[in-house]
């Protein structure tokens, strides 16, 4: 089974003025954290809410300081179960963020491409006949053993590349 694994961090950024300028630096410090052992990670703003329910910026700013919570997506493939990806996301992510707090988010279990395979070769079962009909490729041959003997006749000897005196 493979996840989709959605987790939070709270990143803290220092001498900021405005929101956007919190947000985009600590998007740029995760990537450089992240980058290049987990670059397939993506990095999204996240999004916060206030107990009253209305949608507060990712960036909260005191003291030309500020901590932006962001979201970390990535893919965990083969695991038995979701608390499984939940844990090796946690691990990949929080060895290379350290000091930073992580949060699992959400976790979505994906479709095996097996398993969509093997439904669209039962729907085709039709097509199978139809090639029932057609000359067998084992009576022809194969273009790897023309190819290799053309490349045979083609490709100088080395002892002709090697100039002498």
């Amino acid at each position: 089974m493979d996840c989709r694994v959605v987790v939070e961090a709270a990143v803290p950024v220092f001498d900021v003025e405005t929101e956007d300028e919190a947000i985009r630096i600590a998007i740029s410090k995760t990537g450089e954290m992240l980058n290049p052992d987990l670059n397939y990670v993506e990095i999204n703003m996240g999004e916060r809410t206030s107990p009253a329910g209305e949608e507060l910026p990712p960036a909260f700013i005191a003291a030309d300081e500020a901590l932006v919570a962001l979201e970390l997506e990535m893919t965990v493939f083969n695991v038995e179960r979701e608390e499984h990806a939940s844990r090796i996301a946690r691990k990949e992510i929080g060895q290379r963020l350290e000091n930073i707090p992580l949060e699992v988010l959400q976790i979505d279990e994906l479709e095996d491409e097996d398993d969509e395979e093997a439904s669209e070769t039962d729907s085709d079962g039709d097509e199978d006949t139809d090639q029932d009909e057609s000359p067998s490729v084992a009576d022809e041959p194969s273009e790897t053993d023309a190819d290799q003997t053309d490349d045979d006749d083609i490709l100088p000897e080395f002892e002709d590349l090697v100039e002498r005196d």
